[in-house]
């Protein structure tokens, strides 16, 4: 089974939260040479405001983008933002994916652009557009509007060919020099500081660590990097083969296959043929078999794992059993990368590599099969996720949703792609069945546009639009736009009238309390959300019954019914606790946690919340956790402890600007937050208050979680503990420390974190590794170490005067 697999978290560390940087991928692998492109690119930027670097693929366009990006990032005070858009194939999804980069809030209303040129306006920032080449007129479309109405806003854009943007500067991004032909002879310590042949001897070590470069090789290392024109991507794929052949067997197989690019087209550039006679080498060296899986893993986006390899790509010649061997094949052969996730290992393939073999298989008139069946197989993950929406397993569902949005996006994409009504039909479903994945994964736009596009297709009044209309209005709702969801809500109801479909019922009745709430209507809340809560009992329906538990908890809260509300808050909480279930749970434990707080008994109510507020940031559920630190706002607040109450509102402010709304779907506790906001100003002053405010708001959303869950973490010296040595564990790492500490076993941190036990020892060794530690005892004191220094610092916090 899919589940026993699966870790949680993993989207949640993959993408930095650092104010100044967004996503831009870290380096693996050492950075050579191109201070002549760095230089040239740094004085480019200062003279336009759009910069496009242009190449062959393979050359290191992204690469140097990045670099760039991160040594002028401190130019930047608005942000340096990175978008791939390699695995984007829908022109539509474009200005989606810059808001999503951007952590711009879940707004309907406005459209998309129009959002962007607003969010935008006044920002000195940096924005990266990498891999522009088949998306190059929308992409010059986007720019031009950006740079029309954010005059502070700077481009960088990687393309095979510029875009024709007024104003656009181009870098021609060349291949790596190389040794000087008919020149004085050079000497092995000078030969291997030449760019290109650095490259090849730094990823030679990496494959073969003894090697270097000796006067019985130098000619052949050389010839090497001459053959391949110095192009990056052609010398790491030849650096690789020293696993199985010398330096001269290289080099002659290179001779042979490069004397064949005489016959080659003379339109396409002489590096373009050097590349791709690489590429096919490569595809020669491969089995039959391998070259037949090559072609069939290119049908995927992003990424893929070995049981998706399984499903899609056996049959028709490979059997089931031999994927694993041939995966392994194309991984020794460097068609495919290895790559470690929480999840398990995952494979991905360079996207020179990917067209390569997506050339091939159109060749074979085969693509649409492939991708027909690619889609299949995620539609039918998709349904599995969804039944596990609710189990002990859920977490790490969710996780591995995050790890494949863009193969989601792509068998979802080939759905509405076909233009047939059952392709239609399945899309529709597809999109309703990743509603959770949707929310849990600051995606509600894109869900929103997936399903509004599919209702716009299947217009049957069926149990399958109905239940995508609910779904639909949810989406809505956490962006605001009520406007949008009480008419399908409506619509939702008619048809599950009409059908006798209970379940459906349920659901459009329960987000009609949501929608009531919205409205300041109270009391006709609590009646749909009572009377959803009895059709899901009936329909044994746990899901939809502790969702209505739970705002049943809020909603008997607001009108000062105690009793209730901790009767259905608890009630909630045991239906969770039976199952396993961890998401839910969390919500439930922020609702009794803000009515345990409104009844005075703050310092209970922060435990409570602190549990929820960890599931929710180890899921990267923005809108879960923006409750919770609004819950702990309150209650160091009431506790007296204004100035951290300041700095969670400060970090706050920004929580809430990437969610789109205060408080999002929750925002009728908006007069909790203005109260205890109001409290907290009057207490400190306004000047005070501003100061603290702003020390939170410079913190990083891990930064953030950690002085919300008051652990140690890296930064928090700059919010008055200058004497606390920075942790240099990761969020992760700390959690895990603890439960060391603790004298759990790695099975028993396993089963608490609900991750893999391998997971767990892998976070323990790099604890081991970073702490300089040879024991498990070790980690148990420098634990209690790092606890005695917090607990020093929160007292001298609490006693300071507002002043201080």
């Amino acid at each position: 089974m899919r589940h026993e697999k699966i870790g949680m978290g993993a989207m949640a560390v993959s993408t930095t939260r650092s104010r100044r940087t967004h996503g831009l991928p870290a380096e693996v692998t050492s950075f050579v040479g191109r201070r002549r492109e760095l230089a040239e690119t740094r004085s480019l930027l200062s003279k336009s405001r759009l910069v496009t670097l242009t190449g062959v693929g393979g050359v290191g366009k992204s690469r140097l983008a990045c670099r760039i990006a991160a040594e002028v990032g401190r130019a930047f005070p608005d942000g340096v933002w990175f978008t791939d858009l390699s695995s984007l194939g829908d022109p539509e999804l474009l200005p989606l994916a810059v808001e999503d980069v951007l952590g711009m809030p879940e707004e309907g209303g406005l459209p998309c652009l129009d959002r962007l040129t607003e969010h935008l306006s006044g920002k000195k920032a940096l924005l990266i557009l990498d891999n522009c080449e088949h998306l190059a007129h929308d992409c010059a479309v986007l720019i031009e509007e950006l740079l029309a109405c954010a005059p502070e806003l700077r481009v960088i854009a990687t393309s095979r060919r510029p875009l024709h943007v007024g104003g656009e500067r181009t870098l021609a991004v060349l291949p790596l020099p190389l040794p000087e032909e008919g020149g004085r002879r050079m000497s092995v310590d000078s030969l291997t500081q030449v760019d290109s042949v650095r490259l090849f001897v730094d990823r030679a070590e990496a494959v073969l660590p003894e090697f270097a470069v000796t006067d019985a090789n130098r000619d052949a290392v050389e010839r090497i990097c001459r053959c391949l024109d110095g192009i990056p991507l052609a010398i790491e794929l030849a650096a690789v083969r020293l696993r199985a052949l010398s330096v001269r067997q290289l080099l002659d197989r290179l001779d042979d296959r490069f004397r064949l690019l005489v016959s080659g087209s003379r339109a396409v550039p002489p590096r373009h043929q050097t590349l791709r006679a690489l590429v096919e080498w490569s595809y020669d060296l491969c089995t039959e078999p391998e070259q037949l899986m090559w072609a069939r893993v290119s049908v995927f986006f992003g990424g893929l794992d070995l049981e998706a390899a399984e499903a899609v790509c056996s049959g028709d010649g490979i059997a089931r059993e031999d994927v694993v061997d041939l995966v392994s094949g194309l991984v020794e052969n460097s068609v495919l990368l290895r790559e470690e996730a929480p999840s398990g290992v995952r494979y991905r393939l360079l996207e020179t590599i990917r067209q390569y073999g997506r050339d091939r298989l159109t060749e074979a008139g085969a693509e649409d099969a492939l991708r027909r069946r690619h889609s299949a197989y995620y539609r039918e993950l998709a349904g599995r996720a969804r039944a596990h929406v609710f189990t002990a397993d859920q977490v790490e569902w969710l996780a591995w949703l995050r790890l494949d949005n863009a193969n989601l996006r792509g068998a979802l994409a080939y759905c509405f792609e076909q233009g047939g009504h059952e392709e239609a039909r399945e899309g529709l479903e597809m999109a309703a069945d990743l509603v959770f994945h949707w929310k849990a994964s600051r995606q509600v736009r894109e869900g929103r546009h997936w399903l509004d596009r599919g209702l716009l297709a299947v217009v049957e009044q069926d149990e399958l639009r109905a239940r995508a209309l609910w779904a639909d209005a949810w989406l809505a709702l956490m962006q605001g736009d009520d406007a949008v969801a009480v008419p399908m809500l409506m619509e939702s109801r008619r048809i599950g009238e009409r059908l006798g479909l209970d379940q459906v019922l349920a659901y459009a009745t329960l987000f009609s309390g949501v929608a009531s709430l919205y409205q300041g209507h109270t009391g006709p809340a609590i009646k749909m959300f009572e009377e959803a809560l009895a059709s899901h009992r009936a329909a044994h329906d746990e899901v939809g019954e502790v969702v209505a538990l739970t705002r049943l908890c809020l909603a008997y809260s607001l009108e000062e019914d105690s009793a209730r509300a901790l009767s259905c808050g608890q009630e909630a909480l045991e239906i969770c606790e039976a199952r396993g279930e961890l998401w839910h749970k969390a919500y439930a434990l922020m609702a009794l946690g803000i009515e345990v707080w409104r009844q005075g008994d703050s310092a209970r109510a922060s435990v409570m919340v602190k549990q929820g507020l960890r599931v929710n940031g180890s899921i990267d559920d923005w809108i879960g956790v923006g409750v919770c630190l609004e819950a702990l706002a309150w209650t160091a607040s009431g506790e007296g402890d204004h100035e951290r109450a300041a700095r969670l509102f400060g970090a706050l402010d920004g929580i809430w600007q990437a969610v789109g709304h205060r408080l999002s779907v929750f925002r009728y506790l908006t007069r909790y937050h203005d109260e205890s906001m109001t409290r907290t100003r009057d207490a400190l002053g306004e000047p005070a208050y501003r100061a603290s405010a702003a020390q939170g708001a410079r913190l990083s959303l891990d930064e953030v979680l950690a002085y919300a869950m008051e652990e140690p973490a890296p930064g928090l010296e700059s919010v008055g503990a200058p004497e606390a040595a920075p942790s240099p564990l990761t969020r992760r790492e700390t959690e895990i420390s603890r439960l060391v500490a603790e004298g759990l076993s790695n099975k028993e941190i396993a089963a608490r974190l609900v991750i893999a036990q391998r997971t767990a020892e892998g976070h323990i060794e790099h604890i081991l590794g970073k702490l300089g530690f040879h024991s498990r005892a070790q980690i148990a004191v420098w634990v209690a170490e790092q606890r005695r220094a917090w607990d020093g610092t929160a007292s001298r916090r609490r006693g300071a005067s507002p002043e201080s």
